[in-house]
């Protein structure tokens, strides 16, 4: 068992104990690249020995940066944001920054909130999913002047910086792919629409590649589930138990689209035979499934890199400035999609 210690270990103990002088011991961790990596073995040798906690609160009240990133996402249910949070997470501890990751649950007003506590913590910058936002929320930002970055979404006129693709593009891409293909009876199942400017894009973008198709979607084709497996099976099946059936469902994402697999194999259906499904994302799992899922890849890991590298660079040399970059999207064609009967 480890005695504890009556007085917190300090920088100097630290140095003491790594024979080099505090001010080597504060450049290890402020600007390690200036500092010989067998010293800072050394130091960090020190600081695990003693337990050494370097004091944040202390250097944010002299104006120094806390090292952290706030985060602030959706959800952290499910794998819909995971390779995105990743790739940003590890490219900004590159850096030397942690971060502060939390959830709003679609709700713009509690991201507000969880905005005013991450900035009372003083964190160095913030990350954010997405463009649409509480008025509130802008107005914070550009009154507080802190780097801020915005993932997933990309807008030429965004009000703050962004890394992303365009997801109206990316609804008109899988929509494209299932008229291409000589389908004219489609279904939709799409996310909440509220809070979400990913699933309003998208849908948007289906709903102007079959208007100009001349497709129109019965009302009872439509249906709407949350980023839940389990309800967008159950949905799906509702939908495709139906006296008449679409020949195709277009998903508002892939875990929409892995549901409707499922509900599809629970009815008997084939797919693609008898049911051609498409989802939006790549999310992993959808390569896996059987068959695999024809989708429209968003680059997760390349948004979150790029994202991360940006903030850090707007960090780094003390800079509130909006810089926009914009991400290709991909048709990957797997094994869910198929001609409809006229063409095959």
């Amino acid at each position: 068992m480890y005695k504890k210690q009556n007085d917190k270990v300090d920088i100097v103990a630290v140095a003491k104990a790594a024979k080099v002088s505090p001010s080597t011991v504060s450049r290890s961790y402020n600007h390690p690249e200036l500092v010989n990596p067998a010293t800072r073995k050394k130091i960090d040798r020190a600081v695990r020995r003693l337990g050494y906690i370097r004091n944040r609160a202390a250097q944010t009240m002299h104006g120094k940066r806390s090292a952290t990133i706030g985060l602030i996402v959706p959800t952290i249910n499910h794998a819909i944001f995971a390779e995105v949070i990743q790739a940003f997470s590890e490219t900004v501890e590159k850096e030397g920054f942690t971060i502060l990751i939390a959830s709003h649950g679609y709700d713009l007003e509690k991201e507000y909130a969880v905005m005013r506590k991450f900035l009372e913590h003083r964190v160095d910058g913030v990350a954010l999913i997405g463009l649409e936002h509480a008025e509130e929320t802008f107005q914070l930002l550009e009154q507080q002047e802190i780097p801020t970055i915005a993932m997933w979404n990309f807008d030429n006129d965004s009000r703050i910086s962004c890394v992303g693709a365009k997801n109206l593009d990316a609804g008109a891409l899988a929509a494209q792919h299932l008229v291409d293909y000589g389908h004219r009876e489609i279904g939709l199942v799409f996310p909440p629409a509220t809070g979400n400017d990913r699933a309003q894009g998208r849908l948007e973008g289906v709903m102007q590649v079959l208007q100009k198709a001349q497709i129109s979607v019965p009302q009872e084709w439509q249906s709407e589930a949350p980023y839940s497996l389990t309800q967008a099976k159950q949905v799906c099946v509702d939908l495709l138990s139906q006296t008449t059936r679409p020949t195709a469902l277009l998903c508002g994402n892939d875990i929409l689209a892995q549901g409707a697999v499922f509900a599809s194999q629970k009815l008997g259906l084939s797919v693609p035979d008898d049911i051609s499904i498409i989802g939006i994302g790549d999310f992993k799992g959808s390569a896996d499934l059987e068959p695999g899922l024809t989708t429209i890849r968003i680059p997760a890991q390349e948004i979150g890199r790029i994202s991360g590298e940006t903030i850090c660079q707007l960090i780094s040399n003390d800079l509130v400035s909006i810089r926009r970059h914009e991400c290709d999207l991909t048709r990957v064609l797997r094994h869910t999609t198929k001609p409809a009967i006229s063409l095959r």
